[in-house]
């Protein structure tokens, strides 16, 4: 029992860190600013997550975009230009509502595109099963037809 103390204590001790956390504090000063800073990074997309945005990215990369965006801000920079910054340097892709432009035109179009294809291929689908049931066989290949499945049954 006493070995088991000596294992079991030094193991809890270095749990209880791990377990030790506290609420995250907003990195700016100026809550003005701070309250600017998530509502631009709340339309931009993280780079690394690419399914988060880059306000509740916990990437380190979207924390540190996120403190340059910070600064930017208490440089005086205006959002419109802050986002025209991060466009030029990762492209439209950083944006979750890209600008329509002929370099997005396939990413604006190209779900009507797949869904009009989608309405081609359902159309061509029930237009081949229409044709396939409207096939009539004739008395002639009807009678074949039945001696080839009475041949069937007496080879069997």
């Amino acid at each position: 029992m006493r070995n088991h103390w000596i294992v079991l204590f030094p193991l809890l001790f270095c749990l209880s860190f791990s377990v030790y956390g506290k609420e995250a504090q907003p990195m700016a000063e100026d809550p003005i600013i701070e309250q600017r800073m998530i509502e631009l990074t709340t339309d931009m997309r993280c780079l690394k997550c690419q399914n988060e945005s880059l306000a509740g990215s916990h990437a380190p990369f979207a924390v540190d975009l996120r403190q340059q965006i910070r600064e930017m801000m208490q440089d005086g920079m205006s959002d419109q230009e802050i986002e025209d910054f991060f466009v030029q340097r990762f492209g439209d892709f950083i944006l979750y509502d890209p600008p329509l432009k002929p370099q997005n035109y396939l990413l604006w179009g190209g779900p009507f595109i797949l869904l009009f294809l989608g309405f081609i291929l359902v159309f061509n689908a029930f237009k081949k099963r229409r044709a396939v049931a409207a096939v009539e066989i004739s008395a002639e290949d009807h009678r074949r037809a039945q001696a080839l499945l009475n041949d069937g049954e007496h080879k069997q």
